[in-house]
């Protein structure tokens, strides 16, 4: 694969959106269950080093979403075969591992969704993006 026909903008534009999906996921939508399921307070998350969390989730999901731009990025992927394969990404790899990963860790599924849902949506939409922008 050819790292210099990655439109790199693309993948700016599709981790932002990874960004922008999580604030609204884990904010009104779940984040009461997602803190209830987590055993977090108020006080928990204000405690927490924001800059170092957001920053290291930035270039993991920066780095998701190079790597989704290489499977992407032949030009005979269609729009369709890009949300599908970004679905196929986030629920059957990625939600599937947090699902191994949380029964191991005895986390309950009610979180495992929430999870496993964030990212599967999220990587379709960063599949939209980059399936349009190339």
């Amino acid at each position: 694969m050819d790292f210099s026909t990655i439109n790199h903008l693309a993948v700016f534009a599709a981790t932002i959106s990874a960004f922008v999906l999580g604030g609204i996921w884990y904010g009104p939508l779940f984040g009461k269950a997602w803190m209830k399921e987590n055993g977090f307070s108020e006080e928990d998350l204000k405690k927490a080093n924001q800059g170092k969390i957001y920053g290291l989730a930035f270039l993991w999901t920066l780095i998701m979403a190079y790597n989704l731009a290489m499977f992407l990025n032949d030009p005979s992927v269609t729009m369709g075969q890009a949300v599908m394969y970004s679905f196929f990404t986030g629920f059957g790899w990625i939600a599937m591992a947090l699902f191994v990963i949380g029964l191991f860790e005895r986390k309950s599924m009610k979180l495992m969704v929430i999870n496993g849902g964030y990212m599967t949506v999220a990587l379709v939409v960063m599949g939209v993006i980059l399936g349009a922008w190339k």
